[in-house]
């Protein structure tokens, strides 16, 4: 009889790479700071550019050069194929929802201080989080965001009502940007950002309608594009895909309580690139905006306590 040996079940061990073990050894706490800062300095050089691109043309340059990164970097085309139908509807509605949500805040901040527009962002998962856990802590954080959107809606409505209307649409297709980017962050920072490459493809698609020919006076002039393309990197590369390092490690409740940071940074960003200083009203409506972000629970945070 011959011998015979059965060798043990042996597990395939897959060994991240370099970057990935960097990646990991930095604090997800980073990646969100990073976000924090670069979320609204692209859009402040962008209001900067508003005297010789128009609005929409800034969009679609913030869009297509973020599209441009992410297709170099990633060939998102490449996923497509081993994406199911429910993957593939939920990175279809990230794309519509990042396309509309570039378009509505660029028309925002063209018409009111950036920070106005930042603290009328966050009202919306506010919203959410009181519908979703209807419990004293987050009533009384819906109260102070409301009564901030409130102070902050009754500063400047008169006169300002287009731009309170695309700030108030940027609100909602924030939340389901944080709700869907949540959602495809699950799959780890690499599948994530890939992701992300596919739905800004498709947010390109949706403005390229309405935005390619506002832009055409940047693609003349070297300069502009050059500008053009650093807004873009800036507000739709860097923030984004610290988002995603980020959300890949943080609860969902923590992100959306460091949330309450965004508004703090909106306005120093305001204030040092823009010259646009808050009034005394102003500051009072975003501080209880930001209160309200920090103060709010969400399901999974009570469900651990």
């Amino acid at each position: 009889m011959s011998n015979c040996s059965i060798a043990p079940d042996v597990k395939a061990v897959i060994v991240p790479s370099p970057t990935v073990r960097t990646i990991d050894r930095v604090p997800p706490h980073v990646f969100f700071f990073v976000s924090a800062v670069f979320h609204y300095l692209g859009p402040a050089f962008a209001v900067l550019l508003f005297a010789h691109v128009s609005v929409l043309g800034m969009a679609w340059l913030r869009i297509a050069s973020a599209a441009a990164v992410f297709a170099l970097w990633r060939r998102p085309w490449a996923r497509v194929a081993v994406q199911s139908w429910a993957q593939l509807r939920i990175l279809f509605a990230l794309g519509v929802a990042l396309g509309l949500m570039n378009v509505c805040f660029y028309q925002a901040i063209a018409r009111l201080p950036l920070s106005t527009v930042s603290a009328i962002e966050f009202i919306g998962p506010i919203i959410l989080a009181a519908f979703g856990v209807r419990t004293p802590r987050n009533i009384i954080a819906l109260l102070l965001a409301a009564g901030g959107g409130w102070v902050l809606t009754g500063v400047r409505l008169e006169g300002d009502s287009l731009g309170y209307l695309f700030a108030f649409a940027n609100c909602a297709l924030f939340m389901l940007y944080i709700s869907i980017g949540h959602r495809i962050a699950q799959d780890g920072g690499g599948a994530g950002i890939g992701r992300l490459g596919m739905a800004m493809l498709i947010a390109l698609v949706i403005v390229f309608p309405i935005g390619f020919s506002g832009a055409l006076p940047a693609l003349r002039q070297p300069h502009l594009l050059l500008a053009g393309i650093a807004v873009g990197i800036c507000s739709s590369v860097i923030p984004y895909v610290c988002d995603q390092l980020a959300m890949a490690r943080l609860s969902r409740a923590t992100f959306s309580l460091l949330l309450a940071l965004l508004p703090a940074s909106a306005v120093l960003i305001g204030v040092v690139v823009l010259q646009q200083v808050p009034t005394v009203t102003e500051a009072l409506g975003i501080l209880l905006v930001a209160g309200g972000v920090a103060f709010h629970r969400e399901r999974e945070v009570l469900r651990s306590l």
